[in-house]
């Protein structure tokens, strides 16, 4: 009995400390959240934030009094095809791929498999889709001297992706070099697009970034429907010129709705060796800078903006070299991702400001699963969304 009384005197001493002698309590450590929640579910990874590209027309609407425009609701239709509607919303809409840890696509989801969120907040879905539609793919090549080694396997390549395409896909053919040249417009007709591989031809100069901000702002801007740019090139920029630059071009693809998927061609070490015509005897290593005058820290700045370009438009970067069943089972990739991505779109709760860039995070509800999409954008003046109508009741 005794040492019955003497264990409840102890604990009243305990519970009488827990209150200080201010006669406040003591906040306990609190207990460790088991991490099983977060095994139910998979995230996209955010990519390194960036400071925001203005460009001047923003930069001066900023400094004028702001004035905010009610977003138009999505309009609604009764038409009995299910073609694209351009109208005049806020809608924010989301490329998102979906592997798993094989990098075997998964398909079968639907909308109650997936959460959004904008800096941090959920947002509501307002449209899912995952129909099979065609496509649009811009076939960007690189034809300046530094790829003068690799434009056989370039041409082999580009024809490699276009079969593997269906019917109804189609492509368009642009070379680059210090100058930017439409082969082909966007056209199915596969003849039509071999026959533009086939003329991609050298020049001088490399105007890289001329090309990416040609082909979003002339091209794919005025295209609806999916669409991407497959980018074959080593990287490297040497004849831009003005405000076309490395910031703005990926700010430009960061605000538009296209994928970039870039084809690197690693051409330093290949620029090294003399070809008889200004460098020495074939197979000849020179030493010291290239002949073509681009150096070491040339090529990594241009691998470099590969890999932004595609992190901040939901692409990924391929090396020939080191791609599992090379460049066809690559392109084969490629096109079932455009084909098959799960289409997300959502009104933002907060409109924010022009120029303002969103953060994006895409859940899905299932473990173990690799998310790649888009994880920002930029706020346009006047954003505009091709959004599918709904099927007639």
């Amino acid at each position: 009995m005794r040492s019955i009384t003497l264990v409840v005197f102890l604990l009243s001493l305990a519970s009488v400390a827990a209150f200080g002698q201010s006669g406040r309590r003591v906040q306990a450590t609190p207990t460790p959240v088991p991490a099983t929640r977060e095994a139910e579910f998979s995230e996209s990874k955010p990519k390194p934030r960036r400071p925001v590209w203005i460009s001047p027309t923003d930069r001066l609407r900023q400094n004028q009094t702001a004035s905010t425009t009610p977003a138009k609701p999505i309009a609604d239709t009764t038409a009995d095809s299910d073609e694209e509607v351009k109208v005049e919303t806020t809608l924010v809409t989301i490329p998102v791929s979906v592997f798993d840890r094989n990098g075997l696509y998964i398909s079968g989801l639907n909308q109650n498999d997936f959460n959004v969120f904008e800096d941090g907040k959920e947002q509501e879905i307002a449209y899912f889709g995952t129909s099979d539609k065609p496509f649009t793919v811009i076939l960007l090549i690189d034809t300046s001297p530094s790829t003068e080694y690799k434009i056989d396997e370039i041409r082999a390549a580009a024809v490699a992706f276009v079969d593997q395409l269906k019917a109804q896909d189609r492509v368009m053919v642009i070379e680059f070099d210090a100058n930017v040249h439409v082969l082909t417009e966007a056209t199915s007709d596969r003849q039509l697009i071999y026959k533009g591989i086939r003329k991609a031809d050298f020049g001088g100069g490399t105007s890289l970034y001329e090309a990416v901000d040609f082909s979003l702002k002339k091209r794919l801007n005025a295209i609806e429907g999916r669409k991407a740019i497959v980018l074959f090139t080593d990287g490297v920029d040497t004849t831009s010129r003005g405000r076309t630059t490395y910031d703005s071009t990926l700010a430009l693809a960061e605000e538009s709705d296209a994928l970039i998927f870039p084809i690197y061609y690693n051409t330093y070490f290949d620029n090294r060796i003399g070809t008889g015509g200004g460098g020495g005897w074939p197979g000849t290593i020179v030493f010291g800078p290239p002949p073509r005058g681009n150096s070491a820290e040339d090529y990594a700045l241009g691998r470099r903006y590969l890999e932004e370009l595609a992190d901040y438009t939901g692409g990924r970067v391929f090396r020939p070299e080191s791609t599992p069943g090379g460049l066809t089972a690559a392109f084969e990739g490629i096109a079932e991702e455009l084909r098959r991505q799960y289409q997300i779109g959502y009104t933002p709760a907060d409109d924010g400001k022009p120029g303002q860039r969103k953060q994006i995070k895409v859940r899905v509800n299932r473990p173990n699963l690799v998310i790649r999409s888009r994880d920002s954008y930029i706020v346009g003046e006047t954003p505009k969304a091709s959004v599918p109508a709904k099927p007639a009741a």
